[in-house]
């Protein structure tokens, strides 16, 4: 018999859950992930690709944290590194062993995005808006330029800093933002913002983006800012040809390429960084999510050159680019363990791997009338959910939610509680666990259309 991965033994949400649940509420603030507030769940352990409720429910976990646990839960390397530096040093900016050892892997692995490359400069911080925020500093402070240009559906970030870039309505009733940010059409090419077909568009997209610059802004681009490719918005994947063409407009006007890497970096996409797939090189890079799998640690990399602190003062000032928390022992520690796993244990190529058979998988759920497409790059991938193939109008919110309570009763945490799912499973998930995952699916997504034809 084959084994199941999932064990559900009671309701769920559990009676414990529940009354941990209620507990908490009492002081907890609002505005919580929503996938948490959802589930209703407690959580109590994990192991790898598993999650375990104080219910003793277990879940297959295709959620990894919204791309944060990479080398899933419990994983032994992580938590010893943690244990043995916390009982050593934990604070503090001075130079380490651990974080000596962590940068020296990191330029490593960005010097192999393209040949040549000259990414080598790394500057560590928690969170992954600290780190954007700094590299359009360091973009402003070389170029001493100081507009933006983001994308539509992008998302880099809550902090007051980068919310102007954000590509969608959640800024809504969040303003006044900062002035000097733009925003182009970002390549959606099943939702094409344009209304246009790839490849016979011509890159359409592109030539928005260079009348952007010439006609929005005042003259003054300091950087172009893009996911290779966008998570938050949907886990879309642009042509192969687009980066290359977004590089080439930031050389245009003599701004720099801020590839913001903090979900597609350190081996998500089936290679180390997402850049890999297009060929580009950034001129700053930010990276985040998976690099400590769950420690609060994300950075920036950049050049010898646009990090020499004549050309990108004040950037470049002692204290000016620093942070209490980014490059401590602790962070540093958590970072070189998990990198270490991901390059030793060659990571990277076990996501292409199973990420592919999952997208094969997943991809047999487009006979569903309700599903319009099934994309993605590795263990990054995503389900369009439509109310129409021809219109591609998306499905409505009760209709998700319904699905992703059928999917949490039957043991798999998703993010299907939206029309575009992602799924992001810890990068170490085996194929087996991966497939279970997509059986639930489909198991759901039947019984969703034996409704639907009934409509």
């Amino acid at each position: 018999m084959k084994t199941r991965f999932a064990q559900i033994r009671t309701a769920i949400p559990g009676p414990r859950s529940q009354a941990l649940r209620a507990e908490e509420a009492e002081f907890l603030a609002p505005g919580t992930q929503g996938v948490s507030q959802l589930a209703g769940i407690a959580v109590d352990h994990g192991e790898g690709a598993l999650v375990t409720d104080v219910d003793g429910n277990t879940f297959v976990d295709f959620v990894a944290g919204i791309c944060v646990a990479s080398l899933g839960h419990g994983h032994p390397a992580l938590a010893r590194a943690l244990g043995e530096q916390a009982s050593r040093i934990a604070a503090g900016s001075f130079t380490s062993a651990p974080r000596t050892e962590l940068l020296k892997r990191i330029g490593m692995l960005a010097a192999k995005i393209v040949p040549g490359s000259k990414l080598k400069r790394t500057q560590l911080y928690s969170g992954g808006a600290e780190a954007v925020e700094s590299a359009l500093r360091l973009a402003r402070a070389y170029t001493k330029k100081y507009e933006v240009v983001a994308f539509w559906g992008g998302f880099h970030g809550k902090t007051n800093g980068v919310l102007g870039l954000m590509g969608s309505d959640f800024k809504h009733g969040l303003g006044p933002l900062p002035t000097g940010n733009h925003l182009a059409p970002y390549p959606d090419c099943y939702r094409c913002p344009l209304k246009s077909s790839h490849p016979d568009c011509g890159l359409a997209c592109v030539d928005f983006l260079r009348q952007l610059i010439k006609l929005n802004t005042a003259g003054s681009l300091a950087a172009i800012i893009v996911e290779p490719i966008q998570g938050t918005a949907g886990n879309v994947v642009p042509p192969p040809d687009w980066l290359p063409a977004v590089k080439s407009v930031a050389k245009e006007f003599d701004a720099l390429l801020v590839l913001d890497e903090m979900i597609t970096g350190f081996g998500r996409t089936g290679r180390m960084f997402g850049a890999e797939h297009f060929g580009v090189e950034a001129d700053i890079m930010t990276f985040g999510k998976g690099v400590a799998s769950g420690y609060p640690l994300t950075g920036l990399i950049s050049s010898d050159e646009i990090m020499d602190p004549q050309r990108c003062d004040p950037w470049g000032r002692p204290s000016f680019s620093s942070s209490s928390y980014g490059g401590g022992p602790l962070g540093a520690a958590a970072g070189n363990a998990v990198t270490k796993v991901l390059v030793d244990e060659r990571i990277p190529e076990r996501v292409a791997d199973v990420g592919g058979a999952l997208l094969a998988e997943l991809s047999k759920l487009e006979r569903f009338p309700f599903v319009g497409e099934v994309r993605g790059k590795g263990l990054m991938l995503a389900i369009e959910l439509v109310k129409d193939k021809q219109t591609r109008e998306p499905l409505d919110k009760k209709t998700c939610e319904w699905i992703f309570r059928e999917c949490l009763r039957r043991g798999l945490l998703s993010m299907a509680y939206a029309p575009r799912v992602r799924i992001n499973p810890p990068l170490v998930i085996g194929r087996d666990e991966a497939l279970e995952g997509a059986a639930v699916l489909d198991e759901v997504f039947a019984e969703l259309a034996a409704r639907w034809t009934q409509k």
